[in-house]
């Protein structure tokens, strides 16, 4: 099935909706969904009766490769992208366009005015982007395949931690372990956090090293070839300050499984919410009250989910103020923290695919609090 001219159709249909006659898409991202194609510089012009891409020179055969059957309009060299698009709609004629209003400047929108000027253009919000959070089969097997690129690499990763390790050797390493995986890069920086730091829900990595620690963060993702993934764990490296018998340090690890123990019913409790129908917020709510109920209600300072496909954060929405409602194929992270400062942080992440009659969790790493023990190497 060609899913790219299935969007299309779709979305084409919409346009009577926004009285519009066509609809200029600018967003690389939304090009890739609606297209199939990898490069950039290229608009996607949508119409009822025709549609077709504006590009250059540099992608005339990967068009054809990746984009069979949709036309495309090359732009010499010396006409810019801007004036390429007024041209083509020019020349397509249509009397109301939408655009992008998320994505096209203010300046942008006055350099089409000035060289269109009887068109009446006509901002459209977040059209592609709501299409974009139901996944089809073939998004969420892409989905798929990211998230087991990235368990392939966190094995490798685990199986290659030494206490000299610093954080920052440790955020390089990665992203070579889910190339090594079948990856095409990390979906994000990886963040690679270190005891006290790991209170730090967006850690940039230091010089710190594993010596002696009591808990690493680990979030990390891969991209394939389009679509992501977006996994959090905590490891607890088996060391003789961690697992002494000393009073001090048993207290220590009672208060490291307490916490850890409510983050994983937190998310426990909001996986079993997931389902058509659910509201954002109230699986985003259902998280907290687990937190509340153990006294850590108020060391979970972000959302509990967003969706992940294309774009590792994109809709819905799984947080406090989120008034976006599940459906059958959506994917969403879920991942409740506990951040205590001058202690450290644990948070668990896991993507779950929206079924007809509930949830799947997609993501398989072991999550139980005597998996994440670890022994270093040498």
């Amino acid at each position: 099935m060609n899913y790219p001219a299935q969007r299309r159709r779709q979305l084409a249909r919409l346009l009577k909706e926004e009285n519009v006659d066509a609809l200029l898409v600018t967003n690389p991202v939304n090009v890739t969904y609606l297209t199939g194609f990898s490069g950039d510089s290229t608009y996607l012009i949508l119409g009822r009766q025709h549609t077709l891409l504006v590009s250059d020179g540099r992608f005339t055969e990967q068009l054809a490769e990746e984009c069979p059957g949709l036309d495309a309009y090359i732009r010499p060299s010396k006409q810019s992208l801007s004036r390429a698009t007024a041209d083509t709609l020019q020349k397509l004629g249509p009397r109301q366009v939408g655009f992008e209003s998320g994505n096209v400047s203010v300046a942008d929108l006055e350099v089409y005015r000035e060289m269109l000027p009887a068109i009446e253009w006509k901002g459209v919000r977040d059209r592609v982007e709501k299409m974009r959070a139901v996944k089809d089969e073939s998004e969420v097997a892409a989905i798929r395949e990211a998230i087991r690129i990235a368990e392939r690499a966190f094995a490798m990763f685990r199986s290659m931690l030494r206490r000299g390790d610093c954080e920052k050797d440790l955020h390089d390493a990665m992203e070579g372990y889910i190339r090594r995986a079948g990856g095409r890069c990390s979906s994000f920086p990886t963040i690679v956090a270190v005891d006290e730091r790991a209170a730090l829900p967006h850690a940039p990595p230091t010089g710190r090293n594993l010596a002696e620690c009591h808990l690493l963060l680990v979030d990390w993702g891969a991209s394939g070839a389009f679509y992501k993934s977006d996994l959090t764990r905590v490891l607890i490296p088996r060391n003789h300050s961690a697992f002494s018998r000393s009073a001090r340090q048993e207290k220590a690890d009672e208060k490291l499984e307490k916490v850890y123990a409510t983050v994983l019913a937190a998310q426990q409790a909001a996986i079993a919410a997931v389902r058509p129908g659910a509201k954002g917020h109230d699986v985003d709510a259902i998280a907290r009250a687990v937190m509340d109920e153990a006294g850590y209600g108020k060391y979970f300072m972000h959302g509990l989910g967003h969706g992940i496909g294309l774009q590792v954060h994109e809709a819905p929405a799984v947080r406090t103020d989120s008034v976006d409602v599940l459906q059958a194929g959506m994917v969403v992270t879920i991942e409740p923290g506990i951040y205590l400062p001058g202690w450290g942080g644990v948070r668990l992440e896991d993507d779950v695919l929206v079924t007809p009659d509930g949830n799947e969790v997609l993501t398989s790493v072991p999550k139980d609090f005597a998996s994440q023990i670890l022994d270093f190497g040498v």
